[in-house]
């Protein structure tokens, strides 16, 4: 018998392989259906089996902002400094954040991924002319970014963190708002209308940055950080006592929850859901276990506050930095206690009478998951949900370690991508080495030592693990193409080694200390002990929190202004090179003398590429003396 033509036996063979064609196409890897890796898998250091790619290698700088430059003066005229520093300085020259490359780029914060596959941004600082935002889409489908549009002009200086899509919406938050825009599909920039869902009316301060997480139920939670170091009655004022009880918690240093979709709500319209935490970056809600977890900052400056209890060695170790299960309710313990990793104990801090050692009734508060060094930065965390990784993966975290400013005189540590093994929301084992090679060398002196400093996470729809960072905004894309059944302790052993490696081992307390090299001068020694912290080694600040010293018009200008600053500190938005700065300055007039304070300024204004002339201590004791008549 035939069938259009053959016989039985041949339309039985042509269907047979038809069929296996069919089989084998389905069952097609799924390493084959993605684009693919770089190389040098974008300069990663990966488990056997990941590779990455580079879906973009920066976000801003080129021709776009180039042509802008002239546009600085008028369109982010800077400020005058506050009014109780008379003849401050202007600021005319451009500048993005100091610590970042040449090229004028914005870098990443927060990120997101839609369903088809547009990667949102949420820009570390605004470009020239205002916009927070950035969009990206992969058009011929090779993994990298085609197009790059800048978009989302909103009130916003340097600290907005939060870029999530939501039930439809794209949220994403400045210092103080949280704002949302309606997604349409297959459009890349929505062009609805901007809703504003919260306004913080305070005061810009520290630590402003917004998290977000969403519960499924209708509830948006949003990190509030409090405006000091530790709630000091003078702010990082060396000695000076905490406030008790501390007035900030009402306000600030928690968690509040409110209705997604309520606009123009200020806190007082959500509840308090958590309290007693300094600063949160990151946190997220695991529907795996309905819960929210966050990541908490701890405080800076255990030596230079309190030298008495406090080696630079144990400073640079602690205190830890957190991973929190947040129940309603929840207290943290932060500003009266901190957690020590080391002792796997919380700490009464030294502003409330501790010593380093004291426990107080730190044993009542509840325990992190998981206590982090000191001063790794962890800035966002993400539960895995994919079918691409090895089915280990879905079965804990992931969280951006962005890496340390203040470990000085040992080298600074994180710039990494790690996991945390967990189990129905309790941590099974230590926290693994994911990805590293972010820093471009392993042993980092000061924080502008790092190439690429990591902060965003966010899975794609094939299950793909998107990571962003804040130098450049460069965003890498990790995929799985190796055999998920036999992936195991071999590549999870090789990965394990890099924990010996200076930005991820504990210091030794001699052979690690980075100023055994050389002994400084006096007045370089003064800097180290009380500016080196926050303005680095090599005066560059960090980027973000404390300003430049090198080539500052604040340093080289005039010298009373810069005397009055150090006598009195401040607080309050300043411009620096162009680009705002927010943290506090202390006061140094009560534990500096008229001669410490010149030999000081005078190191500062002849270091660093500075060459302006020397600050006398009878000049300072001028500007004391007319400090102490008004």
């Amino acid at each position: 018998m035939k069938k259009h033509g053959l016989t039985e036996k041949q339309f039985v063979r042509f269907i047979c392989i038809i069929l296996s064609s069919f089989i084998i196409v389905s069952c097609k890897p799924e390493a084959d259906k993605l684009p693919p890796s770089d190389k040098d898998n974008g300069g990663l250091i990966l488990p056997g089996g990941f590779e990455a790619l580079v879906v973009v290698d920066s976000i801003g700088g080129g021709s776009v902002i180039a042509r802008q430059i002239s546009q600085l003066a008028k369109s982010n005229a800077p400020k005058t400094a506050p009014a109780e520093i008379k003849g401050a300085p202007k600021s005319t020259q451009l500048s993005r954040p100091n610590n970042q490359p040449t090229g004028n780029y914005v870098g990443a914060r927060h990120i997101a991924v839609n369903k088809n596959g547009d990667v949102y941004v949420k820009l570390r600082s605004p470009t020239i002319d205002g916009y927070g935002n950035a969009a990206l889409r992969d058009v011929d489908g090779d993994g990298k970014a085609d197009t790059v549009k800048i978009w989302g002009k909103y009130e916003n200086r340097n600290r907005g963190t939060a870029m999530q899509i939501h039930n439809g919406y794209l949220y994403f938050s400045s210092e103080l708002m949280v704002f949302r825009n309606k997604l349409k599909e297959g459009q890349l920039v929505p062009d609805s209308n901007m809703d504003t869902v919260v306004i913080d009316t305070l005061p810009y301060h520290e630590h402003m940055a917004k998290a977000l997480a969403f519960d499924g139920k209708g509830n948006m939670f949003v990190s509030w950080g409090m405006g000091t170091n530790s709630c000091q009655v003078e702010n990082r004022k060396p000695g000076s006592p905490g406030m008790n009880p501390c007035p900030y918690l009402v306000d600030h240093g928690g968690i509040w929850k409110f209705d997604e979709n309520k606009l123009q709500q200020k806190q007082s319209d959500g509840t308090r859901y958590a309290t007693g935490m300094r600063s949160i970056v990151g946190m997220t809600w695991d529907k795996g276990t309905d819960a929210l977890y966050a990541l908490h900052h701890g405080r800076d400056d255990l030596r230079l506050l309190w030298p008495e209890y406090y080696s630079p060695w144990k400073s640079a170790m602690l205190p830890s930095d957190e991973l929190f299960k947040v129940n309603e309710g929840f207290d943290g313990g932060f500003p009266y206690y901190y957690y020590d990793q080391m002792l796997e104990k919380k700490i009464l801090s030294p502003e409330y009478g501790g010593d380093g050692v004291k426990e107080g009734d730190g044993a009542k508060l509840p325990k992190p998951l998981l206590g982090f060094p000191g001063h790794f930065a962890p800035n966002d965390i993400l539960f895995y949900k994919g079918d691409q990784f090895p089915p280990r993966y879905k079965e804990g975290a992931f969280i951006s370690l962005h890496g340390s400013t203040n470990r000085i005189p040992y080298p600074q540590v994180g710039n990494v991508v790690v996991f945390v093994p967990m189990k129905n929301g309790k941590v099974t084992g230590p926290w693994e080495v994911f990805a590293d090679g972010f820093g471009g060398k392993d042993t980092l002196a000061v924080a502008n030592d790092a190439t690429y400093r990591p902060m965003g996470l966010a899975e794609g729809p094939d299950g793909s693990l998107y990571v962003g960072e804040t130098q450049k905004g460069k965003i890498w894309r990790i995929m799985y193409k190796g055999d998920k059944k036999s992936f195991g302790n071999k590549e999870l052993a090789e990965m394990e080694k890099r924990k010996a490696l200076p930005h991820l081992k504990t210091p030794d307390e001699m052979a690690d200390n980075l100023d055994r090299k050389g002994k400084p001068v006096h007045a370089e020694l003064l800097y180290n002990i009380y500016c080196r912290n926050c303005h680095q080694s090599d005066g560059n600040g960090d980027g973000s929190r404390f300003p430049p010293l090198a080539g500052s018009e604040w340093v080289n200008s005039d010298k009373t202004v810069l005397i009055n600053v150090v006598l009195n500190g401040m607080t309050g938005g300043i411009q620096v090179k162009g680009q705002n700065y927010n943290d506090t300055m202390p006061a140094h007039a009560s534990f500096l003398t008229d001669k410490e304070i010149s030999e000081i300024l005078t190191y500062v204004r002849r270091s660093f590429g500075n060459k302006s002339g020397p600050v006398s201590e009878k000049e300072v004791a001028e500007v004391r003396k007319l400090m102490s008549r008004n």
